[in-house]
């Protein structure tokens, strides 16, 4: 199956929605949009007809009329591209309630200049500016972030540069939980770090075997994973320690 993209919403919030959409083999539209869960909008479609378990009903703004107009017409060009797919910060400048994250490797960006730094004697320390301006927002507008970190012990350095750094999470609206990998092996857990959104959206990110981060990220919004990919998270969060309480083990007294 193979849709044509008719046009996206450029003015949206996000910059990714509402869209519209043509099957070019039946003539069929697909409109992506946002969800609608206000009851009392609802309530006045089922006025004039039900609302099955398997409809639901989007809204697309008045100014995308004229790309509906032209998916009716036929005149848009087939092979239009849209933003591409996007990535967890930009899902959660969109976030409603929850932010679920998971963490399970020892290191992730070694080329990052302040690691460099902290490994070479420095502080280390840098202003994660952008990022806890957008945690900020999120939590000013009710949404709940917890990050959950599995970590071997002793540490790596870089686990323990952003333990360090882990200090600016907390102070911008984050619930940061450890756990060490010893009290995790028998929990059966996802083979890759994820980010989960409002219960409904899981997505994957994938790094290299030497932390570095691949540009690709796998969503999902199967109920299924969605379910087990929350059953992870809560059973490591039962057992995680809260940042303030969790003191890195020395590495010299593991030796």
């Amino acid at each position: 199956m193979s849709l044509h993209l008719v046009g996206e919403d450029p003015n949206s919030p996000e910059g990714r929605c509402p869209a519209v959409y043509v099957d070019p083999d039946t003539g069929d539209y697909y409109f992506q949009g946002q969800l609608i869960e206000d009851l009392r909008v609802i309530a006045e479609i089922a006025r004039h007809g039900n609302l099955h378990s398997d409809e639901a009903v989007v809204r697309l703004p008045a100014r995308m009329a004229s790309l509906i107009a032209a998916a009716a017409a036929g005149t848009y060009e087939p092979d239009g591209l849209g933003h591409g797919p996007a990535d967890s910060t930009e899902v959660l400048q969109s976030a409603k309630r929850t932010a679920l994250h998971l963490e399970m490797r020892d290191a992730y960006d070694p080329s990052h200049p302040a690691y460099q730094d902290f490994r070479a004697g420095g502080t280390g320390r840098y202003e994660m500016t952008k990022w806890r301006g957008i945690v900020q927002d999120a939590v000013g507008r009710g949404v709940t972030i917890r990050r959950a970190r599995v970590v071997s012990e002793p540490p790596s350095d870089y686990i323990r540069w952003e333990h360090m750094l882990t200090e600016q999470n907390v102070a911008a609206g984050e619930d940061v939980r450890w756990l060490p990998r010893e009290r995790a092996w028998d929990l059966v857990l996802p083979a890759a770090d994820f980010w989960l959104f409002d219960h409904k959206l899981v997505m994957f990110n994938f790094c290299a075997g030497d932390g570095t981060e691949i540009e690709q990220e796998k969503s999902s919004n199967d109920p299924d994973i969605v379910a087990r990919c929350l059953l992870a998270f809560e059973r490591v969060w039962e057992r995680a320690t809260p940042h303030g309480q969790y003191h890195l083990p020395d590495p010299h007294d593991q030796q």
